[in-house]
């Protein structure tokens, strides 16, 4: 179903039920994937793959050009999940890199305005509130949650199930299951609702919240309550946390 005023490169390789509205672009290397949806106005170039069942909002742009300098059109690309939300005026730009890749995994929710630059990597389940930006490189973990205006520097991480409140500037890797927000960024215990919505255990949520009294004491460093948190480690969000702190990281963690 491509509309008559939709321009579609014969190349492009458009699987069944894609629904391609008015005004839509759609380039040479991109392929959607089967009960996608193109309201209008919708650009995809460069080397784009949308998974199945996404529904992409007028006046998206999906794989265009990175805004790195150094990108010099080496063949790059875009990877969309299934049943991916992408509201208006989301922009997704094509990764910086001979085959790398920029990457939005499945069942994602982004709202209006928001930005994800070049070779960032979002998990599954990521919700990102209108006017969230994330700057290249970045890497959002499943069902994080980034809220409205806020900024994240390149090179950060933000860990699975975490939760950053509205406007807050983000510089230093942000721990799965915390609740984070401001500018600068601070930490404000665990994101509570989110981990007993998502069904996490009674023993594994005091664990979380024994391990952030660990993290963020004031009488120890990072590497010391580290230490501390793997002499006591006993359910899995606890091993996820100390494998998270214990990761190569570009900009450090949030303490």
């Amino acid at each position: 179903m491509i509309h008559p005023t939709a321009i579609v490169h014969p190349h492009a390789e458009v699987a069944s039920r894609v629904e391609i509205g008015p005004y839509c672009i759609v380039g040479e290397h991109v392929k959607i994937g089967e009960g996608t949806t193109l309201q209008a106005h919708v650009v995809v170039n460069g080397w784009t793959e949308i998974g199945q069942d996404c529904n992409v909002y007028p006046f998206a742009t999906i794989g265009a050009t990175s805004q790195d300098r150094k990108y010099s059109g080496e063949r790059a690309f875009t990877r969309i999940g299934k049943g991916t939300t992408l509201r208006e005026y989301v922009s997704i730009q094509r990764a910086t890199g001979e085959d790398e890749a920029t990457v939005v995994g499945d069942d994602c929710l982004l709202l209006a305005y928001v930005h994800i630059a070049h070779n960032c990597v979002v998990g599954n389940g990521v919700t990102m509130s209108n006017l969230a930006q994330l700057a290249g490189h970045c890497e959002i973990n499943d069902y994080a949650v980034i809220g409205g205006m806020a900024g994240v520097h390149q090179f950060t991480r933000v860990g699975r199930y975490a939760m950053v409140g509205g406007a807050s500037k983000i510089t230093k890797d942000v721990p799965p299951f915390f609740l984070i927000e401001g500018n600068p960024a601070e930490p404000y215990g665990l994101n509570s609702v989110g981990l007993r919505r998502a069904g996490f255990k009674v023993d594994e949520r005091n664990e979380i919240k024994r391990f952030y009294k660990i993290l963020y004491n004031p009488k120890m460093n990072v590497s010391q309550a580290i230490e501390e948190m793997k002499a006591e480690v006993t359910t899995e969000p606890g091993r996820e946390m100390v494998a998270f702190l214990e990761s190569p990281s570009q900009r450090g963690i949030l303490k």
